[in-house]
């Protein structure tokens, strides 16, 4: 009889996705010990393997407690809670669960730019107060033919790219590069890519590389006409300056998935109409989710099988 591999599990995870991984290893939650630092001085030296999610991450604290650790599997795609660098200096294998949520998370994006500019929500809204026996609904922005820049065009960037081309809308990108096999412009300069576009969708990683990357400077840019969509990460946007932009209308307006404390949600932003508030929910279908949790579960399998994960986040 076979040793089931011993297995860390940081955060919380889907019920579904704890069943299955009760199926092939042996896992502890973390966050069932009723001191995690004394449990991992006693108990860290076991787990070859570590479970856990894009938000719960897998700091180099944690690391550290886990000399025998040799895989991280993350339900997620975001790596800014990872401590990628020292995982690769160890040679500890990094799955990640990226490709399966990116036709999800680029339909929210459009979802987002079409309330945005449309005030779908806002009229939902409006007609549910009884407004409209009042008068009628504003005018909003037509959403067809409308410049389109992409803040990071990764897999879901062009995702969101092919999408709006079927609303013929103009794009262009801003890139840590320029990408050799798309048709968009590049814009090397956030800022100008700002300027051009009529909405700009937040896109890249975060981590302290992009932190508030969409500033002051690049909402100035974006204009009294522009639009921000952000289905990124919070720390991207600088919040506090996205809402005195919108405040004072200095943007038209936005459609956030993601904040800077999340779950907290500015009072501020909360009290504007010009903003469609999601909370966090880009990848949440059930779809994304299974295929997400099989990935999650399956790069630990590859590893335990053959040494390697499936989807690796090293380069």
């Amino acid at each position: 009889m076979s040793i089931r591999p011993h297995i860390l599990q940081n955060g919380a995870l889907t019920p579904a996705l704890e069943a299955a991984l009760a199926t092939a290893f042996e896992v502890r939650r973390l966050a069932d010990q009723a001191d995690p630092q004394a449990f991992l001085a006693e108990h860290g030296a076991r787990f070859t393997g570590l479970v856990t999610s894009a938000p719960a991450g897998a700091s180099a604290a944690l690391l550290a407690s886990l000399p025998a650790l040799r895989v991280i599997s993350s339900h997620g795609v975001g790596l800014d809670q990872i401590d990628v660098a020292g995982a690769a200096q160890r040679g500890i294998a990094v799955g990640y669960t990226p490709e399966v949520l990116n036709d999800c998370v680029a339909d929210l994006a459009m979802a987002l730019l079409l309330d945005v500019a449309r005030g779908t929500s806002a009229a939902d809204r409006f007609v549910r107060r009884g407004d409209w026996t009042q008068g009628k609904f504003r005018l909003a922005r037509k959403v067809t033919g409308q410049r389109l820049g992409i803040l990071g065009l990764g897999r879901i960037g062009r995702a969101i790219a092919q999408r709006a081309a079927g609303f013929e809308m103009q794009i262009r990108y801003t890139n840590r590069k320029p990408v050799a096999d798309v048709a968009w412009t590049f814009e090397p300069s956030v800022v100008e890519l700002a300027r051009w576009a009529d909405t700009l969708v937040v896109i890249t990683a975060g981590g302290a590389a992009t932190r508030h990357l969409v500033n002051a400077e690049v909402l100035e840019a974006l204009g009294s006409d522009g639009f921000l969509v952000n289905v990124a990460r919070g720390s991207v946007v600088d919040q506090a300056a996205l809402v005195q932009a919108l405040q004072q209308g200095r943007i038209a307006g936005a459609g956030l998935d993601v904040y800077a404390d999340e779950p907290n949600v500015p009072a501020e932003l909360m009290a504007l109409d010009n903003v469609v508030l999601l909370p966090h929910i880009a990848s949440a279908t059930r779809e994304t989710r299974q295929a997400m949790e099989a990935l999650t579960v399956d790069n630990l399998r590859a590893f335990y099988a053959g040494g390697k994960v499936l989807a690796s986040a090293l380069a």
